[in-house]
């Protein structure tokens, strides 16, 4: 399915993820956040491109390796993103829903 998010269309899959991780920019995210209810700030967006550097090393996200990355700690995590911290950080991030979320 295409959608226009800050003026860029973007693909996505059928959960709501992009389908291409070239077409994410912070304007994309910011405008996908809002239907979360979201307004992305520094912090989010500092877990964010972790999340994308993770990513592209092929590296396999979890909750606790997030919490364990040094960028943020699991409270904080589920502070920044209310209702599943890693599947709508991912989502928001413009990459693949991780094979540890439902």
């Amino acid at each position: 399915m295409e959608k226009t998010y800050a003026g860029h269309a973007v693909t996505l899959n059928n959960e709501g993820y992009l389908t291409d991780m070239n077409q994410w920019n912070h304007e994309v995210a910011t405008e996908m956040a809002k239907e979360d209810g979201l307004n992305l700030g520094a912090r989010h967006f500092e877990v964010l491109e972790y999340l994308r550097d993770q990513q592209k090393k092929d590296v396999a996200l979890t909750i606790r390796g997030v919490g364990k990355s040094g960028v943020v700690d699991i409270k904080e995590f589920y502070e920044l993103f209310p209702k599943g911290p890693l599947k709508i950080s991912s989502r928001l991030a413009g990459i693949p829903k991780p094979k540890s979320c439902i």
